[in-house]
């Protein structure tokens, strides 16, 4: 949010040649405003993206029901660990198949749940926070 909405950059010396899909947390979306829900009728907008833009050599994609729960949710993944292992083993589906290598967002405990079970289930897909992206190269 700081670096979209203060410093507002119009270009990065980053650069990242990889296929790369945007996790947008419950959190990032509904409480800090770094997107826009998709249950709201209003305009769509992703500062995630916005920022992912200004990186050389990227392809952004968004998975299907782009914010939809990961399955982490804090205590929720210690109460329901059941539940909470197959929404996140949904979530990691729906990120393969847009054809991306990396996982990028910037919330670290969903890509950290994700993480740990494809690594558990050998999914072959990686896991990145999107600031070591924006820095990449630099």
């Amino acid at each position: 949010e700081f670096l979209h909405d203060v410093v507002k950059p119009t270009s990065l010396k980053s650069k990242f040649p990889h296929i790369v899909s945007v996790h947008n947390s419950c959190h990032g979306v509904r409480e800090l405003g770094l997107s826009s829900p998709s249950e709201r009728n209003e305009p769509q907008f992703n500062k995630i993206v916005d920022l992912l833009r200004l990186v050389d050599g990227i392809t952004i994609c968004q998975p299907e029901r782009k914010d939809e729960c990961c399955g982490f949710g804090g205590m929720f993944s210690v109460e329901e660990p059941d539940v909470s292992t197959r929404m996140g083993e949904d979530k990691i589906a729906r990120h393969m198949a847009t054809g991306a290598e990396y996982v990028t967002g910037p919330d670290s405990s969903c890509l950290m749940h994700m993480q740990g079970i494809a690594k558990r289930e050998k999914k072959p897909i990686k896991f990145i926070h999107v600031v070591q992206i924006l820095a990449a190269g630099l």
